[in-house]
């Protein structure tokens, strides 16, 4: 089954030389097991532009859908047997000790194939 980290910190978080090293070897190793498939920091959440259709009206707005004091800033798709095995992973990754990493099933019966 495929499960998306949601990788979010607040506005004090920066990252270190020795956090993005660690995070590089997380990424090495689940790759080597089979179990990430993707994954990507993003941008900003300031750079966000958040999109809805309401009544056929079509509505943009600068910045996140959310105003949460944390904002997520990178995601990973992995593939585990089970969701304790996919918490597992999550609490291995380096940003799940300075950081919020939510843990979300996809719901495989809208993917494709």
């Amino acid at each position: 089954m495929h499960y998306l980290l949601i990788i979010a910190h607040d506005a004090s978080f920066a990252p270190t030389e020795h956090l993005v090293a660690e995070i590089m070897g997380w990424i090495k190793s689940m790759e080597a097991r089979g179990i990430r498939i993707h994954g990507n920091p993003l941008r900003p959440a300031s750079e966000a532009v958040t999109v809805r259709v309401r009544g056929g009206e079509v509505s943009r707005s600068s910045g996140p859908f959310s105003r949460s004091h944390e904002q997520m800033c990178a995601y990973e798709l992995i593939q585990c047997a089970s969701l304790d095995v996919a918490l597992e992973v999550a609490s291995e990754h380096p940003m799940a000790a300075v950081a919020t990493i939510e843990v979300r099933p996809v719901w495989s019966q809208l993917s494709e194939g």
